[in-house]
């Protein structure tokens, strides 16, 4: 029968600060949760047109508000907070848009902001409910002003419209005017990207219509519509040249029907194409090649492409690496401008646009540094290095850099290179209580496998008192994520890097497992043949991962223990279940726990697979999958899902709990009403830290 659900009220916050008298004569260097995920945390950094501000959003203790810096190379820094939210509300803050000219910040609030369409989540069980709601608020100060329900706001260059996207249609408001907004245009499809022209008298945007997209181009003097060289293909991203006379655009293949998440090799190759609306034409300017790079592989930018006017700079994986490219809008050959073995994550045009600013892990692959290639003469420089994480670049004035910066015992933050001079923006203060100088530099381990192949990790270490120590595998999700050397940039991660420390911190060796499907070490690996639904060939690095810990004289290897959410929720759950005779114990975060339920309908879309290849499709993800193996499960497990996750759907974990309780498995469980997949409170945070904790304690450490 199953365990009692996890009921555990919460100590106060004050009496965790404080280390419990115990035998243990290193229970004085303990920190406690509360106390390694209370720092700030900082992301949506957003620059200023002029180059002069950015802003970017803070989150402390699950209170999240918007922060502004005005930035003066060579002088004076002005940082404030601009929003005073208070509660731990599970409303999430982003979409940043700076409104020129009008000392305006725009920025939307609600639950979930992955899913901007989908009702709202109300973890927090508001009694008035939750909904996306863009506000604007004065860079002077002030109180925000409702402009209305919607997301993804975007000013025109005079800052005398805002446009915002609602249920797919585009909707414009004069900002501060009081008027309600009013619907732009009608059209079939979804919108979900809205560009001005430099000029601000059209707007380039794509329609989403399922199999395929198209770019349109809408005039406000004749309200318009142009479709620019409609297609069968998916047309992304669509950037304005500097003069406003022609557009560049992303061509993808129609995505193919799936099955699962497995390995995307190759295909129809993507192209870019520039087009000139007012003469109605397009034409394509590069080509991917066949093979490596033939599906694209997008960088976490919000643009693709940078676009001179003269020249377009891209990211192909054509060398196995995710590089980024020029080529000329006359065409002929791309001239790649990112060398070395690494890849690129972010990228930016300086603001005089002489170069490219780009974030990558070249010449150190568990961190992110700071680069600039010279469009002129292809000369690349390091802008950063060390120790420190650098990611998320805007370039501002007078060839100043904004970025995120993070290190192992700093969780991510604001900073500003200027004049060759790297400094910290000032910013929410950091509590006391804070454990800075307990965290430990994790060590960057690889780990052999067949082959010749290599998975990755880090390696956080407890305090060597010459005992074994029981061990756990962190397993990040994604799959196409990577775990850092220090604190991550992401949320999700950064509380996963924290809960790591925390278990070093309590005594266990803790290997952050980057196991391959992941990004950072090149197309073969992230690529691997027959990952996740099309075999789990990465179950092999947990294998391996396993070996390594086991074999250390500072482990007890009968207890290595698992822990991790979504993609790592899924692996997790597959140790227990084919090898629980290696695996102690595990935490399941939402994880994937059926690709064949996952394809449920694959077979209502079989004339779109080979006939004699649906049965076998499905009998691969049956067996990839961790249900197909549950009669050798017998590890006890914690499973944690937030019941509004659209991510991974929650009847994920219940079909699992089914199968455990049909053949007499024991489980414990814990399950939040109205969260999502990244949790959005603070509380739930603390909740299943606590409980995977006290889990893990239980099932791997002695007990007296």
């Amino acid at each position: 029968m199953p365990s009692p659900v996890l009921r555990r009220a919460l100590p106060a916050l004050g009496a965790l600060f404080m280390c419990a008298l115990t035998s243990d004569p290193l229970a004085a260097d303990r920190f406690s949760i509360e106390q390694v995920i209370s720092a700030p945390f900082s992301s949506d950094l957003t620059g200023s047109q002029d180059g002069q501000s950015i802003a970017w959003v803070n989150r402390t203790l699950g209170v999240r508000n918007v922060w502004l810096s005005t930035v003066r190379p060579g002088g004076g820094r002005d940082s404030r907070r601009l929003t005073h939210y208070s509660a731990d509300d599970g409303l999430d803050i982003g979409d940043i848009a700076f409104v020129p000219g009008r000392d305006l910040v725009a920025y939307v609030r609600g639950g979930d902001l992955e899913y901007p369409d989908k009702p709202a989540a109300n973890p927090a069980s508001l009694s008035q409910g939750a909904s996306h709601e863009i506000f604007l608020v004065s860079t002077r100060g002030g109180d925000p002003v409702r402009v209305g329900e919607g997301h993804a706001p975007v000013a025109s260059p005079d800052g005398k419209r805002l446009l915002f996207l609602r249920e797919g249609a585009v909707f414009s408001v004069a900002p501060l005017s009081r008027q309600e907004p009013s619907r732009l245009f009608a059209a079939r499809g979804a919108v979900d990207t809205i560009r001005f022209s430099p000029d601000g008298r059209r707007i380039a945007f794509v329609s989403q219509r399922g199999d395929h997209s198209f770019i349109g181009v809408y005039t406000f003097s004749d309200q318009t519509i142009r479709w620019i060289d409609a297609s069968y293909s998916m047309d992304l991203d669509p950037n304005w040249a500097p003069d406003g006379r022609s557009i560049v655009f992303l061509r993808l293949p129609s995505p193919k029907e799936e099955v699962g998440i497995g390995p995307h090799r190759k295909g129809p190759p993507w192209s870019i194409r520039v087009a000139m609306p007012d003469e109605g034409t397009s034409r394509e300017i590069y080509r991917a090649g066949e093979g490596n790079g033939s599906v694209y592989h997008a960088l976490a930018s919000e643009h693709q492409l940078l676009y001179t006017g003269q020249q377009v700079i891209f990211p192909d994986e054509r060398d196995g690496w995710s590089h980024l490219y020029s080529v000329s809008t006359a065409g002929g050959s791309a001239r790649l401008l990112t060398p070395g073995a690494g890849e690129v994550e972010w990228a930016v045009l300086s603001q005089d646009g002489r170069d490219v600013i780009y974030a990558g892990n070249f010449g150190d692959p568990d961190r992110r540094h700071l680069f600039a290639a010279n469009l002129a003469t292809h000369q690349t420089v390091a802008l950063t290095s060390g120790e420190g994480i650098e990611v998320s670049p805007v370039a501002m004035k007078e060839g100043a850099l904004a970025y995120l910066a993070s290190d192992a015992r700093h969780p991510i933050h604001p900073a500003l290179l200027s004049q060759r001079r790297a400094e910290n923006l000032p910013g929410e203060a950091w509590p006391e209580a804070f454990p800075a100088n307990q965290l430990v530099v994790p060590q960057s381990v690889t780990l052999p496998l067949r082959a010749g192949q290599t998975a990755h990790g880090q390696l956080f270490l407890p305090i060597n008192d010459g005992r074994r120590h029981p061990a756990v595998i962190f397993m990040h999700g994604g799959p196409i994520r990577q775990m850092l050397a220090g604190w991550h940039y992401m949320d999700y991660y950064s509380n996963a890097y924290a809960m790591n420390q925390y278990l070093a911190n309590h005594g266990y060796v803790v290997l952050a497992l980057n196991y391959r499907a992941g990004i950072g070490y090149g197309f073969d690996f992230r690529e691997a043949e027959h990952y996740g639904a099309a075999g789990a060939s990465e179950y092999n690095d947990l294998l391996s991962a396993a070996e390594f810990l086991r074999s250390r004289p500072d482990v007890e290897p009968s207890k290595v223990g698992l822990w991790g959410g979504s993609y790592g929720g899924y692996m997790t759950a597959l140790g227990l279940a084919r090898d629980s005779d290696l695996f102690a114990a595990g935490v399941d975060l939402h994880g994937v726990h059926d690709w064949y339920n996952w394809s449920l309908g694959v077979r209502d879309r079989a004339p779109y697979f080979p006939a004699d290849a649906t049965d076998q499709t499905l009998a691969t993800a049956w067996s990839a999958s961790p249900l197909s193996s549950v009669d050798r499960w017998t590890s006890p497990v914690l499973l944690i899902h937030g019941d509004d996750d659209h991510n991974v759907r929650f009847d994920e974990t219940v079909r699992l709990v089914r199968a455990l309780q049909e053949r007499g498995k024991s489980y414990e469980e814990l399950v939040f009403p109205d969260e999502i997949h990244g949790f959005l409170r603070h509380e739930t945070w603390l909740k299943t830290y606590h409980a995977t904790a006290d889990f893990l304690d239980r099932h791997l450490k002695p007990q007296n």
